[in-house]
């Protein structure tokens, strides 16, 4: 055990894939695609329907895409897939300049298509960070998933491990930054988090051409209407 997996594992992560197997998997991933309620919340609803998140979990999508950036020479694909409608999420995606925002969507495996056929990617390049029975179409496509583990669900989760849905099971809760902890630890599968922190902090010439070519995508919103997925 290395002193990542050594980390994560005393966190209360479960690591239903071997480290190095994930390690691997990650070196095929081109996009990063979330859930939104209960991976950046709680799942809690106002009562207009909202749900919001926080900047720890930002700060973590934003190393995330950075290491990938150092590591392949390339901006990641990024996107929420939601099955509701959430104001909140539609504004963290701008202001963090994802690619994808899709809200309205039943069936998720229509918006992992319909982003695969777009990028010409297969859902092999995927990452997926997930929680519930909706995700599960998308999961068991995906090349990497990242559970997050809301303790509450325990037969399901058993479900998920048992059917080879789930490659790291969080020790966080969605609303207690389990985002972060799934994202710092891909970063550290990556090899290069040392070296994401420090150009961070001085905002390096790499982080500063990362930033500006972050700053070049301007998210695309998407929900299911009559014909399809169509832009909204």
């Amino acid at each position: 055990m290395n002193e990542i997996e050594d980390l994560y594992t005393k966190l209360g992560g479960t690591f239903v894939t071997q480290f190095v197997t994930m390690a691997q998997k990650l070196e095929g991933v081109r996009a990063f695609l979330f859930d939104w309620d209960g991976v950046f919340n709680s799942g809690q609803k106002s009562t207009n329907g909202g749900s919001n998140f926080s900047e720890v979990d930002s700060m973590g999508t934003n190393l995330l895409r950075y290491s990938h950036f150092l590591k392949h020479g390339a901006m990641p694909i990024t996107g929420v897939i939601s099955g509701e409608k959430n104001e909140a999420a539609f504004y963290f995606c701008e202001r963090e300049c994802f690619t994808y925002s899709f809200f309205k969507i039943a069936n998720k495996s229509e918006a992992l298509k319909f982003i695969c056929k777009a990028e010409n990617i297969a859902p092999q390049n995927v990452a997926y960070f997930f929680d519930d029975v909706l995700d599960i179409p998308v999961a068991e496509q995906c090349g990497l998933r990242m559970m997050v583990n809301q303790k509450a669900n325990p037969l399901f989760v058993n479900y998920c491990i048992k059917n080879k849905l789930v490659d790291y099971l969080s020790a966080s809760a969605g609303g207690q930054y389990a985002v972060r902890e799934c994202s710092e630890l891909l970063i550290g599968l990556n090899g290069n988090y040392n070296e994401v922190i420090e150009n961070r902090k001085n905002f390096s010439v790499s982080y500063k051409t990362y930033i500006t070519q972050r700053r070049a995508v301007s998210t695309e919103i998407y929900t299911m209407k009559e014909n399809g997925i169509e832009r909204s």
